[in-house]
């Protein structure tokens, strides 16, 4: 049986990634991820695997894309701005078919902004990242042994549908200390190359060729409209949530990652005063948990989106929900975190005044 140990979120995070059967790491450093690349330096050689620090975020996108192409369990990780420079690589491999697995670590912008924590690039990783029509799955943990599970389904759900699976997570999750207890160990040994892999015939009479280049406009569109129902699958199947103390709740807090962790003290407080308040927690922001929030709208009398960002995450809540109820938003920017008292303090003022 696994013992927990003591670990910073961006080495937790790696050692998840390692357990999950990655052995090919290219990235290039960022704060507040740097102990990622720094601890996978160390760790792939270990295990047989490899890393590689790449000349930029270009270059080591691209170099995920060549890994993904041969069919190996393959990631990279970054922070904001640089992710932003990869989102041309995000689609090649997006548009090529094959799996791969992007780490986030969110700070503040936009721009250079800060080191700080933010959720400010919800809308890179679910609705914007590239160019053309396509999606990825993304995963938001709101906690260090969260994000170091998920990595396990993240590389699982890439080889699944043969697509991008970015895990975002914030500064505060990717700085801070927790005890973790690492649950698998994916055999690697099991791990079979499939065949679409560029890795040669493999009997057959002719190579594997993998491109995101079709200059037939109709081949195209065909194209893109397989990739339309492979997302459906996906949204069909894979949406998730997190439902906290919700059973008899009159109201929900809707937010994701270490919001939502923040938030469970907020319903806790509100409890205390006699307030029946719940939290709503998507562990999927893409596919968005859309169904199994809206089970909600007859039921509830209101419900408030905490988020460090700009009403991004409330878009989607407010398409979800389409006004069938009292909808409230409170949300900090830059690196700026508030507490459990100042969202409840948000939430009194937005859905109880006057009631």
């Amino acid at each position: 049986m696994s013992e927990k140990v003591l670990m910073k979120g961006a080495e937790a995070l790696a050692e998840g990634a390692i357990r999950a059967g990655c052995r090919y790491y290219f990235g290039y450093p960022i704060t507040p991820q740097n102990e990622t690349p720094e601890y996978m330096s160390r760790r792939m050689p270990e295990v047989g695997g490899r890393f590689v620090q790449a000349e930029s975020e270009i270059a080591s996108i691209n170099m995920v894309y060549g890994a993904a192409c041969a069919g190996v369990r393959v990631m990279t990780s970054s922070s904001s701005p640089g992710i932003s420079l990869m989102q041309e690589g995000i689609s090649y491999i997006s548009g090529s078919n094959v799996p791969c697995v992007v780490m986030n670590v969110m700070r503040g912008g936009p721009g250079l902004g800060n080191i700080a924590p933010a959720q400010a690039d919800y809308f890179q990783a679910v609705k914007g990242g590239g160019n053309g029509d396509h999606r990825r799955i993304v995963l938001a943990p709101s906690s260090i042994q969260e994000g170091v599970d998920l990595f396990v389904d993240a590389f699982d759900l890439a080889e699944k549908y043969r697509m991008v699976v970015m895990i975002i997570t914030d500064g505060l999750i990717g700085q801070m200390m927790e005890p973790v207890e690492f649950k698998t160990t994916v055999d690697v040994s099991t791990l079979v190359t499939p065949e679409w892999a560029t890795t040669g015939r493999h009997g057959r009479t002719h190579p594997n060729i993998i491109t995101s280049l079709t200059l037939d406009a109709a081949g195209l569109e065909k194209w893109n409209l397989a990739l339309q129902r492979k997302y459906a699958d996906v949204e069909a199947a894979e949406s998730r949530l997190e439902e906290y103390l919700m059973d008899d709740a009159d109201y929900a807090i809707i937010a994701y990652g270490i919001m939502a962790r923040i938030a469970k003290t907020t319903v806790k407080l509100a409890r205390e005063k006699g307030i029946r308040l719940g939290l709503l927690r998507p562990i999927t922001v893409w596919p968005f948990p859309r169904k199994q929030i809206q089970s909600y709208a007859g039921r509830l009398k209101g419900s408030l989106t905490v988020e460090l960002a700009y009403r991004q995450l409330f878009e989607d809540v407010q398409l979800t929900l389409c006004d069938r109820m009292p909808l409230g938003w409170y949300g900090r920017g830059g690196g700026v975190v508030p507490g459990p008292r100042e969202i409840l303090q948000a939430f009194e003022e937005q859905l109880l005044k006057g009631r």
